[in-house]
């Protein structure tokens, strides 16, 4: 069982920076790690993901050249580095593991989800 607790959310004005944090309770040094957020009144939309060791990445064209995510295997950590934000950003955002070696990008795909980290971008 992984345990998955968001921080770093928060309220920034357009064209800042957030880094997002994801601790897991549990050894996820074989999982692939992915991070998703969801809009009031919209789907959940696929941000980012890595695979188990954090060498291979993917991201959503709305994010690509924006946001960075990383893994550190030794902490249980998975991090969403988010620059030049946007109002359009605004949303909870969700971090997700599953025991996989490659990258993942659909949500139905991941075992275990945290709680959620609200992200605002005043204009």
């Amino acid at each position: 069982q992984v345990q998955l607790v968001e921080s770093g959310g928060g309220l920034v004005q357009a064209g800042g920076s957030l880094r997002l944090s994801c601790a897991a309770s549990g050894r996820t040094f074989s999982y692939a790690m992915g991070w998703f957020r969801q809009a009031p009144g919209k789907e959940r939309e696929f941000v980012a993901a890595t695979n188990w060791s954090g060498r291979d990445t993917y991201y959503g064209e709305s994010v690509k050249g924006r946001f960075t995510i990383s893994k550190d295997n030794a902490k249980n950590t998975v991090y969403l580095q988010m620059n030049s934000l946007k109002p359009e950003d605004t949303a909870v955002y969700y971090c997700a593991a599953a025991k996989s070696t490659v990258v993942l990008v659909a949500s139905y795909e991941y075992e275990y989800w945290g709680q959620g980290t609200q992200v605002t971008v005043s204009s």
